[in-house]
């Protein structure tokens, strides 16, 4: 039975998210751009005329960004599926971060090349704002996945230091040639060990309702709406 998805029955928006997982595997030889994309529509069966109406070409890069928030995207959402609360609340939460950014590195194992593409497209300086914006979205989605439900100071430190932590992790993954990615995996356990060890003394030498007004403020730019 033929599984393959209508693509003339997509939304743009639909298309773009379908589409992404396969220009990341063609972004890994042409990076990313028309040719990727184009090969991506032929490989996937969509009308590449469609698909570069999907993601039309913008000045300084524009294009590129829109192609790897789609990949992001379309990660977050296989992390959602393969994650739910309820799934999720049977682990410590300290197992449940670490499983979701685990399952994001797994996602992205065999096309790490086209990660390293997008992180060197991410760090341009017209692209940081956005990235940034990414990174606080992919956060703030594995926190909600994790059942924070804090609404003070707590609410942006949490999801700023995870983005952190991931973006962190990326940057060992995409250099690391042990076998299994076991290196990064390591990483990823020691920054974790380190937030638990943080928070576990802030908790005790400072009270829940601290709150830094200003940096609060700056962060909350960052915010994305409630799904």
């Amino acid at each position: 039975m033929n599984t393959s998805p209508d693509f003339s029955d997509m939304t743009l928006d639909e298309l773009r998210i379908a589409l992404a997982p396969e220009i990341a595997a063609s972004a890994i030889f042409d990076g990313w751009n028309e040719t990727a994309l184009v090969t991506a529509a032929d490989m996937a069966g969509a009308d590449p005329d469609i698909a570069k109406l999907a993601f039309p070409d913008k000045p300084l890069g524009g294009r590129a960004m829109d192609m790897i928030e789609a990949w992001i995207t379309s990660v977050d959402q296989q992390m959602e599926a393969a994650w739910p609360k309820e799934k999720l609340a049977e682990l410590k939460i300290r197992e449940r971060i670490r499983t979701l950014v685990a399952f994001r590195l797994e996602a992205v194992t065999d096309v790490d090349e086209a990660v390293r593409r997008a992180m060197s497209i991410m760090a341009m300086p017209q692209n940081a704002p956005r990235s940034l914006q990414l990174g606080w979205r992919s956060a703030d989605i594995m926190w909600r996945l994790a059942g924070d439900t804090a609404t003070d100071y707590n609410h942006y430190t949490k999801r700023t230091i995870l983005a952190g932590i991931y973006s962190a992790t990326l940057a060992v993954f995409v250099n690391d040639d042990s076998e299994g990615k076991v290196k990064t995996y390591e990483f990823l356990d020691r920054r974790i060990d380190g937030v638990m060890k943080f928070e576990k003394a802030k908790a005790k030498f400072t009270g829940r309702d601290v709150e830094l007004p200003s940096l609060t403020r700056f962060l909350g730019r960052l915010r994305y709406p409630s799904r």
